[in-house]
């Protein structure tokens, strides 16, 4: 049903939730869920009131209203509120003409709503309280566990707040009386001990008692959490079922005379592990769709180099694809270098290739006479036609959609193999998601001779001796980035700007050392060749914002001075500090930060000072700031949003769900099973408004 036919709410309404909440039908509203609840199971006197209670629940009288200023902005409505045992002011700053109508003195109200202490009157007040009619309370479940739901401006100003949400959903629970139908079989049902989906879907809106609330969110979430993996492990059944790989049977020439010749370092480990498995998929004959995560300098451009070196000795070709020119251009620089002495011919295509040179990569990628093709976004133009293209590898995959990805797929009548790269660690529970149907390989050691980074949080205040410290290494013919979160100065946030701070750098260090700044709104051109001084070793100090999160090698440089660092994620904290650390030198990442710190970010620095696992981080930074903040994952994006679950919290349940899914699927691939029915067409339903990419990596 149409949110518009729902009694309550009427085609302004469904027009208002549908463009603030998405909500469009019954079955949205429904799903639609309390993101916590207050227990108004007891009544408190006015005379217990503390600072210490966010809510409280009051039973009295208003004894006096009363009108405060002159005009629409600056008016205000009081009442004073006894329960006998003390009296707690009321005020009203909005719909104070409906509160004039509706709310009248000596009748019995209970009041529900945050008191908040008075340093001047010494006495509490409750701003915009909910009130109900004390003889009404049977129906309105005022004295239970109470959803609050999550509402925004424009719905308050159309006076649709939690309490609105909460009685329409009241309503129309009430008038369907009839159980809804059960969205999971009984055997899962049974099997996992779970609350039936009518109960479970009235329970959490409107809980009985804490212990029903606890079974219907476990309900709920179990149910989320295992669509969203039978999907995923069906569509990575189907695509090794239907999907026939190309076969590369060989290890020939170019493998060989590079990893016996021209290798410059013994593989680690972990390296030749993730090899093997490339090479077991490679030779299945079934197409590869593989995540291969690995730490800022874990060496997965080395495992890249010699996954296409394994398509080249088949007869195919391989191309790497970057999100930036600047990380093209670097690949493009160091796989050539290395692949010259073997014969292997490599080519850069970006978007400000020219011309002439464009045509001669073309002509050469149709007649096979280009080995390895490196790009940004335009190798996935319809101009690119390989000749036979056997390899396809995208690395900062988190930075490219989904949709791009799988234009890759169409450079070849049978699909490539495709391998995916990250230098961003993926959490578990987060790899088992949003990659739930890619083999996911990790490189979690560090080539030898890498010295670990130490990173050092340092105040504001503390400039002088940082200043000094740097001057240190840049004695010893080290280089230095220091990074910005703004381009400009913001004058409200009081953060520095990374103009401002090139300025400092220059008088601190000038004329003796010479300083370059980049940042995303300089011209290409401009930032280009800033960036190539420093890398040159030209430029010592290059003061920049996070567009060097991503793509600049340069073993030389040993310190990330890192400003305003609480403003940064801890993601990319930890990619920015990727950054130094790449030769044998030891290296250092300063945190900078004023003295106020939210418990939250003193816990960030804390970690990033503790650590340089990237996983660790990783899991930390999910905890704390939850999947949808996370580098990349929005760029990604989930197959099935989730209303219920948290990926950051409810990794039990995920890891429950997903054996149960896999269970399934091992047993009935197709769902064809008459006790699956129910799970084929539930499918269906939730994942017919997105496009599938289930066949793509």
């Amino acid at each position: 049903m149409e949110l518009t036919y729902v009694p309550g709410i009427g085609p302004k309404r469904a027009e208002v939730l549908a463009n603030e909440l998405n909500l469009h039908s019954d079955e949205d509203l429904l799903t639609y869920f309390p993101y916590r609840y207050v227990d108004k199971s007891k009544i408190y006197k006015i005379k217990e009131i503390n600072g210490d209670m966010p809510f409280i629940l009051l039973r009295g009288q208003f004894t006096v209203f009363e009108e405060q200023g002159t005009g629409f902005k600056n008016m205000r409505y009081k009442g004073l509120f006894t329960d006998g045992t003390g009296i707690i002011e009321c005020v009203w700053f909005q719909g104070i003409r409906y509160i004039k109508e509706s709310v009248h003195k000596n009748q019995e109200y209970l009041l529900f709503g945050a008191p908040k202490y008075n340093d001047f009157s010494h006495s509490y007040s409750i701003a915009h309280p909910e009130l109900e009619s004390a003889e009404k309370n049977g129906v309105d479940v005022m004295q239970t566990l109470m959803g609050m739901y999550n509402t925004t401006e424009k719905m308050k100003r159309m006076y649709m707040n939690s309490k609105f949400m909460q009685r329409t959903i009241l309503a129309y629970l009430q008038k369907n009386i009839n159980p809804f139908p059960e969205t999971l079989p009984a055997y899962i049902v049974d099997q996992m001990h779970l609350m039936n989906y009518n109960t479970a879907i009235r329970q959490i809106h409107f809980p009985a008692n804490p212990d029903n609330l606890r079974k219907a969110q476990m309900r709920l979430k179990f149910e989320e959490l295992f669509y969203l993996e039978l999907y995923l492990m069906r569509s990575f059944k189907m695509r090794q079922q239907n999907i026939a790989g190309l076969l590369f049977p060989r290890i020939g020439d170019y493998f060989n005379n590079f990893y016996y010749k021209c290798l410059p370092f013994e593989l680690t480990g972990a390296q030749k592990r993730v090899l093997k498995e490339i090479r077991a998929d490679m030779g299945s004959g079934k197409q590869m769709n593989r995540l291969l995560q690995g730490d800022v300098g874990s060496g997965k451009t080395m495992v890249a180099i010699l996954t296409m070196l394994m398509a080249l000795d088949n007869g195919f070709q391989a191309c790497i694809m970057a999100p930036t020119e600047i990380l093209a251009t670097q690949h493009y620089e160091s796989i050539s270098k290395m692949l010259e002495p073997i014969g292997v011919r490599v080519e850069l295509l970006t978007g400000t290739t020219r011309k002439k040179k464009r045509d001669e990569i073309h002509a050469a990628l149709e007649d096979g006479s280009l080995h390895v093709l490196v790009g940004t976004h335009a190798l996935i133009e319809p101009d690119v036609k390989f000749r036979n293209l056997g390899i396809a590898i995208i690395d900062e995959q988190h930075r490219f959609g989904v949709e791009q990805r799988s234009k890759l797929w169409m450079k070849n009548v049978r699909p490539p193999h495709v391998l995916v790269m990250t230098a961003t660690p993926i959490p578990r529970t987060l790899a088992m998601t949003v990659y739930g149907d890619l083999d996911v390989s990790v490189i979690d050691e560090l080539p030898p001779g890498r010295k670990p980074i130490q990173t050092i949080h340092r105040w504001d205040q503390q400039r002088e001796g940082l200043i000094r410290a740097m001057r240190g290494q840049l004695e010893q013919g080290r280089q230095i980035y220091v990074v910005y979160p703004l381009i400009e100065e913001n004058q409200k946030l009081k953060y520095h700007d990374v103009e401002r701070g090139f300025e400092n750098m220059q008088a601190a260090f000038g004329p003796d050392y010479h300083v370059v700044m980049v940042h995303g709104k300089m011209k290409p051109k401009d930032k280009e060749a800033a960036m190539q001084r420093f890398v040159s070793g030209e430029a010592h100090i290059l003061v920049a914002t996070t567009v060097i999160e991503v793509g600049v090698n340069v073993p030389n440089a040993s310190v990330m001075v890192i400003e305003s660092a609480e403003r940064f994620g801890l993601s990319q904290l930890h990619q920015l500090r990727g950054r130094v650390g790449r030769g044998a030198d030891q290296s250092y990442c300063v945190l900078v930060t004023g003295y106020e710190l939210s418990r939250d970010t003193r816990k960030r620095i804390d970690i990033m000072c503790e650590t340089t696992d990237g996983f660790e981080i990783a899991e930390a930074d999910l905890q704390l700031r939850g999947p949808g903040d996370m580098e990349g994952t929005q760029q990604s994006g989930l197959a099935l949003d989730l209303h219920i679950a948290s990926l950051a919290k409810d990794g039990q349940i995920l890891q429950l769900a997903r054996d149960c899914a896999k269970e399934i699927i091992d047993k009935d691939p197709m769902l064809e099973a008459q006790q699956n029915n129910i799970l084929r067409n539930r499918l269906q339903v939730l994942f017919s408004k997105k496009v599938d990419w289930s066949r793509i990596s």
